[in-house]
């Protein structure tokens, strides 16, 4: 059974403690600090496994958690980092962030990794904050919180050839036909319920070989997610070369091919309007059958006087298919070479996640006596202070006097007992620009004067 959606939570490793101690030794009773840094926790990291092929395994297990780091030790011990979590998936796995459908990955090639939640940073210890004038710090950083997000993974097949068409156009029959696939086959509707794949070898032993799927069937309204649209439409994205197969008989119902024709393409083009790009060739079924025969003549001048290349076949017989996956290979040919002197790769977008400056921050009034600050930076610095820790405070304090953010907060008219809202705290502004936080579901204290 081919699994191609699911929703999984990955928690990266929050990075361990700095340590705050020090040097206690027999003949040095006034030893400096020598506390360690703590560990980086560990990164959840995508991975592409090519013997996958189903997002099958997420059904079981939707939560990944990578390790935190170990906290930091005395004798300037440093914390372990925490190890790397790995979450394999199959090629042709499209990654986006469930909360704003963002694109985080889009991973096709075997052995590929992105990062998909970064492992916080370990927090410093007191070691690094002596100076001529603070000989014994207690200061040391917490370990900045891990990264968590819910991701939604969306499986697209990865074929050179897509075969599109209304259900029971015949595309199954061709598959089986052209390939050494074996689909479901059965003279009804929706007999493929999921997309199949087979392997074309054209040209004997040593000659060019293809991957052609067979594109679950479409109907009107697909595109708005109409039937099973929006299950089969995605994969038809990857594909380099359309054969849209059409029944040339009319099937039992008597429908006109051509009226079949153009809904399947305009439910492609509502779908993803570069899929009216690709190459497409059109495929007359269904030969066999005396209604196709007397139709045949009409309907290639029509497909052939709007410039598409028309190949009569009967896949259940086998007649015509040589000469269409003869057709169907040249057109590759043309397009991978295209490709190659327009040198993008095809349908291939990579993402990573992006490099910002840390530095920048904004601030913003919320109501008269709430502002929030935002910015990578200063959220994380924030979360990594100890606030029941004297010196952390004023290291605070002195961090947003240095980079602005007390001047631009006095521009907008913050005044004691405001409340600035900064990643998960609230801090009490205070006279001479002191703060303090606020307890966790409590009221508002009284800021420090």
């Amino acid at each position: 059974m081919l699994i191609d959606r699911a929703r999984i939570h990955v928690k990266a490793g929050s990075g361990g403690n700095g340590s705050s101690s020090f040097r206690r030794e027999k003949y040095v009773p006034r030893g400096g600090p020598d506390g360690g840094d703590g560990g980086r926790g560990g990164d959840v990291v995508m991975r592409v496994k090519a013997n996958l092929s189903s997002l099958l395994p997420f059904q079981y297990n939707q939560h990944f958690a990578a390790e935190d780091g170990g906290n930091g030790m005395k004798q300037q011990k440093y914390g372990k980092a925490g190890g790397r979590l790995y979450v394999d998936v199959p090629p042709g796995t499209v990654v986006s962030d469930d909360e704003t459908g963002e694109v985080v990955a889009d991973l096709t090639e075997a052995d590929e990794e992105v990062v998909v939640a970064k492992g916080g940073r370990g927090g410093l210890g007191n070691v690094h904050f002596k100076s001529s004038t603070r000989q014994a710090p207690k200061l040391a950083e917490l370990g900045e919180p891990a990264e968590e997000r819910w991701l939604r993974l969306e499986l697209r097949l990865i074929a050179d050839v897509g075969l599109v068409g209304l259900p029971n156009a015949g595309k199954s029959t061709l598959l089986g036909a052209a390939s050494a696939a074996r689909p479901k086959i059965a003279d009804y509707p929706f007999t493929t319920i999921e997309p199949n794949l087979g392997v074309v070898e054209v040209g004997g032993a040593g000659g060019q070989t293809f991957v052609l799927a067979d594109i679950p069937g479409l109907i009107e309204g697909a595109a708005e997610g109409s039937g099973l649209g929006h299950e089969f439409l995605r994969h038809v994205t990857r594909t380099r070369v359309l054969v849209h197969v059409l029944d040339a008989s009319g099937g039992l119902e008597g429908r006109d091919p051509l009226t079949d024709f153009r809904t399947v393409n305009a439910e492609l083009a509502a779908f993803d309007e570069e899929l009216t790009a690709k190459p497409m060739l059109v495929t007359l079924n269904k030969t066999d059958l005396v209604e196709a025969r007397e139709r045949l003549a009409a309907l290639r001048a029509v497909l052939e006087g709007e410039d598409f290349a028309v190949y009569d076949v009967s896949a259940a017989t086998g007649a015509g298919i040589a000469s269409l996956m003869n057709g169907v290979a040249a057109t590759l040919r043309e397009v991978i070479v295209r490709e190659r002197e327009e040198e993008k790769p095809q349908e291939r977008r990579r993402y990573t996640l992006a490099d910002v400056d840390e530095r920048a921050w904004e601030v913003e009034r919320l109501s008269a006596h709430h502002f929030v600050v935002r910015g990578i930076g200063i959220e994380r610095f924030t979360k990594m202070t100890n606030f029941g820790n004297e010196d952390a405070v004023r290291r605070f304090q002195q961090v947003l006097e240095k980079s602005g953010i007390s001047d631009e907060l006095g521009r907008q008219g913050i005044v004691a007992t405001d409340v600035v809202h900064i990643a998960d705290h609230e801090l009490v502004w205070g006279d001479e620009q002191s703060t303090e936080p606020v307890p966790a579901g409590g009221r508002r204290r009284s800021a420090e004067r």
